[in-house]
């Protein structure tokens, strides 16, 4: 009795682990009958009880779980199940385990293990990895695609590129455009990472819509995007393509509530003709990349070969700049500014020249791009403000300034604390001291700008709207920012003595400069003719070759002697 006591006692603990195992269980004999199964092997296939009792044939079992599965009876499945039936007791037979995977309707994945016992059954677990393959999916998903964007990582590019140029024939071409965002970078200092963020997806979202199925779009990280067109493409398909894309991204984007606006640059190539390895073509979209930037960006263009040489000279200088001004390599030259009124020079525009060890005099407009592309401005434009200050107070008391300042070095967020410091150190007056916008920037005013502005005007510094006539939208410029003076643009002094129009354009920013309490200055002065055309049309000021060209410092006093006679003084 007691040895039946203790073995009910084991059979009940037994029942009890049996049916507490997160994995289901089974054992059928060598008859396919069940001979016990627990409580997850019922739940996992939905199994009503009578059918887990000891003595169901494994026949039964399968055929009421493909009737769950397929919602009908199934002749074909039962054909399926005969066939693997007689595939799984060969593997019985032989006495080995094997796994099996189960995918069922409901979305669960099973990893099914058999056991084979020796009377010619076998036990089989049935363990649920649907979690753990929806893990290796993920982590798989993720080695081949960026986790923001969605679309193809740079891994998954690279892999893709390679196996795109192996796969073409004689005469098949493909191509590559190498995309990133102008000025992607504002958006993220004005508005945070999240709106960038978001941006990003936006734009990956057009990129999809711009191309076909059988092209491959890929991010390659911050603000760059790769994009294999397939097909034997020609140069016309490239540049339609191009052309689609740059529409799509020049629409405005709503993102988060904020309305952004931003444009692309793209760089193209062609394989073979361009290029047969990965590397060469991408070194090569690099090139042609960087030249739609050089130019203005907002565009793109189709590798030509030769035009490499000039790139590496661009970026020979981006590398070289970064240590020009440790080296004191810059220096300024002033060019005067008359007072068409008085025959005077009231103010000198200090303009930056970099002594390059091989290169020699370089003028601004060759380095200060490059400058803003490596965030170099920001330091050259504190040392501008510096020197351009300390060089002032050698001068006469009524003879003042004028500095160039850029968006970046209004996006520091330090340009007032460093005009500050400027005039503290050198002890300037600060109405001796002005700054020059240029007209590009208003339209890219994020608010920085305007208040920025309003901050050095309450400093006494005097504010000018430098080349006015560029862009339409510079008259309502002059209503919502703190200016003292306008510019008006070389562009429209040029010939104004034989071009009418550009006269009564001159006259008309005269006239409105005055009525809203700004002086006029022309630009670009080359001529005794051109001069006068602009002192009648009511400017007050010019500026140009013809009234003195920059020089050093050291030469500043023979310049300002000398360009007073150019011109007799006014009655």
């Amino acid at each position: 009795m007691e040895q039946k006591r203790s073995l009910e006692q084991i059979n009940s603990w037994f029942e009890v682990a049996l049916n507490n195992m997160v994995r289901g269980l089974s054992m059928f004999d060598a008859n396919q009958r069940l001979v016990v199964s627990n409580k997850s092997y019922r739940e996992i296939y939905s199994l009503p009880q009578e059918l887990t009792q000891p003595g169901t044939h494994l026949g039964d079992i399968v055929r009421y779980h493909v009737r769950s599965e397929t919602g009908r009876e199934n002749f074909n499945e039962t054909a399926s199940f005969s066939r693997w039936l007689a595939q799984h007791m060969e593997m019985i037979a032989e006495g080995r385990s094997f796994t099996k995977v189960q995918q069922l309707r409901n979305g669960r994945t099973l990893l099914v293990t058999y056991q084979p016992l020796a009377e010619g059954g076998w036990v089989d677990i049935q363990e649920d990895i649907t979690e753990k393959r929806r893990t290796e999916e993920r982590i798989e998903w993720l080695a081949h695609h960026d986790a923001l964007t969605g679309v193809a990582n740079r891994f998954h590019f690279r892999q893709t590129f390679e196996a795109a140029l192996a796969d073409l024939g004689g005469d098949e071409h493909l191509a590559l455009h190498w995309l990133d965002l102008d000025e992607f970078k504002e958006v993220n200092d004005t508005h945070g990472h999240p709106i960038g963020d978001a941006l990003l997806k936006a734009v990956a979202q057009r990129l999809r819509a711009s191309i076909r199925k059988s092209d491959f779009l890929a991010r390659l990280g911050g603000d760059e995007f790769a994009i294999i067109q397939r097909g034997d493409v020609n140069c016309d398909q490239c540049e339609r393509l191009a052309e689609r894309i740059l529409t799509a991204i020049n629409r405005p984007f709503s993102i988060l509530g904020h309305a952004i606006s931003v444009s692309a640059s793209i760089g193209i190539v062609r394989a073979p003709a361009h290029g047969n390895s990965p590397d060469e073509l991408l070194k090569n979209a690099d090139v042609a990349l960087y030249n739609v930037k050089s130019a203005g960006r907002c565009g793109y263009e189709l590798y030509q070969r030769g035009c490499g040489r000039h790139i590496e000279a661009q970026r020979r200088l981006e590398v070289d700049i970064q240590g020009a001004l440790d080296n004191k390599q810059f220096e300024l030259h002033y060019q005067p500014i008359l007072n068409l009124k008085s025959n005077s020079v009231t103010s000198c525009e200090a303009l930056l020249r970099w002594q390059h060890p091989d290169d020699g005099l370089v003028t601004a407009g060759t380095f200060m791009p490059l400058a803003e592309k490596t965030g170099a401005i920001v330091d050259i434009g504190k040392w501008v403000l510096q020197q351009a200050c300390r060089d002032a107070m050698r001068w006469s008391d009524d003879l003042s300034v004028t500095v160039n300042v850029s968006m970046l070095e209004f996006n520091s967020g330090t340009l007032t604390s460093t005009v500050q410091q400027a005039l503290a150190s050198s002890g300037l007056a600060a109405e001796r001291l002005e700054l020059e916008v240029g007209e590009t920037l208003l339209a890219r005013d994020k608010g920085n700008l305007r208040a920025t502005l309003a901050e050095l005007k309450q400093l006494g510094v005097t504010i000018a709207l430098d080349s006015f006539g560029k862009d339409a939208g510079a008259l309502t410029a002059l209503r919502a920012f703190p200016f003292n003076k306008v510019k008006i643009d070389g562009d429209l002094v040029r010939d104004a003595a034989l071009n009418r129009d550009n006269v009564a354009i001159i006259r008309a920013v005269a006239m409105l400069a005055e009525t809203l309490g700004m002086g006029a200055v022309a630009k670009g002065v080359e001529t005794l003719d051109e001069l006068d055309a602009v002192t009648r049309a009511g400017c007050g000021k010019a500026q140009g070759y013809f009234i003195g060209r920059p020089v050093p410092i050291e030469q500043l006093d023979a310049m300002l002697s000398e360009c007073t006679l150019r011109r007799p003084c006014a009655a």
